[in-house]
């Protein structure tokens, strides 16, 4: 897990390239409880770094999705959509959000490595 960076919203960012993968950390998935609506932005659309990308319901609450980098939308998961468990299953594998393209890869600087996240989730749970 080397290669992931972690929001403190509790997303993931791994790096291919120019792409970023994003998605929901399992501290999140735990904290939501049984996930049962996606909402992902549209493929090709432009977003900004911390804004709203989407929205997550659970049986508990619903949640909105931030992105932790700027950049456009090249992909999203369309199986999370048909089947919102597999977030719940796989939340930092097979259950990706969306993929984009990087506008500034100085942004992944602000971002957490593993350790910081794992201090931070820890020190931030009710």
């Amino acid at each position: 897990m080397s290669d992931f960076k972690f929001s403190k919203e509790h997303e993931w960012i791994k790096l291919e390239g120019e792409i970023a993968i994003i998605g929901i950390t399992k501290h999140a998935a735990e904290m939501l409880g049984d996930i049962v609506f996606v909402e992902l932005p549209e493929k090709g659309s432009n977003v900004e770094k911390d804004g709203t990308a989407g929205v997550v319901e659970s049986t508990k609450a619903a949640s909105d999705v931030y992105t932790p980098l700027s950049g456009e939308i090249t992909d999203i998961n369309q199986s999370i959509i048909d089947d919102p468990s597999k977030i719940n299953a796989d939340p930092e594998g097979d259950a990706w959000f969306f993929k984009l393209k990087m506008k500034d890869k100085t942004e992944m600087d602000s971002l957490m490595s593993k350790e910081e996240y794992d201090k931070f989730s820890k020190e931030n749970s009710s």
